[in-house]
């Protein structure tokens, strides 16, 4: 049925518009007696509750920073069956990211690029929804995932990155350093060891008692993953997050001359499939147990979470193949990870 919709309808739209319109659609998917009917069709099982970062998950599945920018949909994510719902990327200072178009979809690949930006109402104004949700009786763990206002020089990230964490690490149950995006200039540049080490601690000492991760790009050399590993375990980091999205275009089936036409972006979806896994393994060798690994990027399937899983993951998350898979995704691989 979605399949159908998505391609008579959605296919047809700006992809941006799509996700603003399946948006609605989800925050619909909050409100009684929606939610109870939407709930009772998705609720996890169980025997997938997860424990990682002193957390209790619904389902070791759930949604990746970038779905839900500005902590408006989560309620509607959670009654759909995700586990856990990361909001952000979040800035101190709102912003509307970056020129349209900004979002592309490769459906021969089951990918997307994306140039947002960190579009985001910011810090503040999504901190005051976290703490909304956090005073409901059944709400999802809440991650907040935080990057740098693009109008700040990278030398003032530091600074920028605090003010953040003082507003959203008192609401969120956890809290994730994006370094890694590539639609921010000069943002990936502070991933290397010498300039993340101290901004992870300034971060660290802001959001007090909330555990921290660090999100690393896909792009890194093995040698940089391990530094950061061993760097992210010394500054006493609860975890890492393995990975965002790569700038790399190899491998793809959609023509090339169309790819170069969407320009520059982040790719994301099942391309990445390979590379996050490798990542993912490098991370959990190099990281002892009980420091939290959350695998992302091209997981699509129960068998990608089930595979995420053996090969070390705490949780698992996804995004793009929401696009491809339509509202009952939580609900196919929740089910499929009892078979």
């Amino acid at each position: 049925m979605y399949r159908l919709l998505f391609d008579l309808v959605l296919r047809r739209l700006d992809p941006e518009t799509a996700h603003h319109l399946g948006m609605a659609v989800i925050r619909v998917a909050a409100v009684p007696p929606f939610s109870a009917v939407a709930r009772a069709l998705t609720r996890p099982a169980p025997e997938l509750r997860t424990e990682a970062l002193g957390l209790v998950f619904d389902s070791p599945f759930g949604i990746a920073a970038g779905f839900d920018k500005n902590a408006v949909g989560a309620l509607g994510l959670h009654a759909l069956g995700f586990g856990h719902i990361e909001v952000g990327t979040v800035t101190a200072i709102p912003q509307d990211g970056n020129p349209r178009p900004r979002l592309f979809r490769l459906p021969a690949d089951r990918a997307l690029i994306n140039r947002m930006g960190f579009n985001n109402d910011g810090a503040e104004a999504v901190a005051a929804r976290l703490a909304r949700m956090r005073r409901r009786k059944r709400r999802p763990v809440l991650g907040a995932n935080i990057g740098k206002s693009r109008v700040v020089d990278v030398e003032d990230a530091t600074a920028d990155y605090v003010a953040s964490t003082r507003l959203v690490a008192p609401v969120a149950d956890y809290l994730v350093v994006n370094v890694s995006s590539p639609n921010t200039p000069g943002l990936r540049g502070l991933q290397a060891v010498e300039t993340l080490r101290p901004l992870l601690a300034a971060v660290k000492d802001a959001a007090g008692d909330t555990p921290l991760l660090v999100k690393i790009a896909p792009d890194l050399t093995d040698d940089e993953i391990d530094g950061i590993s061993a760097m992210a375990v010394d500054a006493g980091l609860s975890g890492i997050v393995a990975t965002n999205t790569t700038i790399a275009r190899t491998g793809l089936t959609t023509d090339a001359a169309r790819v170069d036409a969407m320009g520059a972006g982040g790719l994301s979806g099942a391309p990445l499939r390979e590379r996050s896994l490798e990542v993912l393994r490098r991370v959990r060798a190099a990281v002892p147990d009980g420091f939290c690994v959350i695998a992302a990027g091209g997981v699509e399937t129960a068998a990608d979470v089930r595979e995420r899983l053996a090969a070390g993951a705490d949780i698992v998350q996804g995004y793009s193949a929401f696009v491809y898979r339509g509202p009952l995704w939580a609900r196919q691989i929740n089910r499929g990870l009892t078979r």
